[in-house]
């Protein structure tokens, strides 16, 4: 799995950093996604996945390993 996410689209909901925060955190400013790491173990895809489902500004993109 690899993740992409676009700060211009985030409308820092937190969703993400709620439902992964070992993958995404924000800023403290502005409350915009950080990506922590691109490429999750496989115990953190679920999560991911749960969370790009959620994020209501489609900020975050995930590639599925072939």
């Amino acid at each position: 799995m690899k993740i992409e996410v676009e700060e211009g689209k985030c409308c820092g909901a937190g969703q993400c950093a709620l439902l992964a925060p070992e993958v995404f955190d924000q800023r403290d400013e502005d409350g915009i996604v950080v990506l922590l790491t691109a490429e999750p173990p496989p115990e953190l895809h679920t999560a991911v996945r749960e969370a790009a489902a959620v994020c209501p500004a489609a900020a975050i993109r995930v590639a599925e390993d072939a």
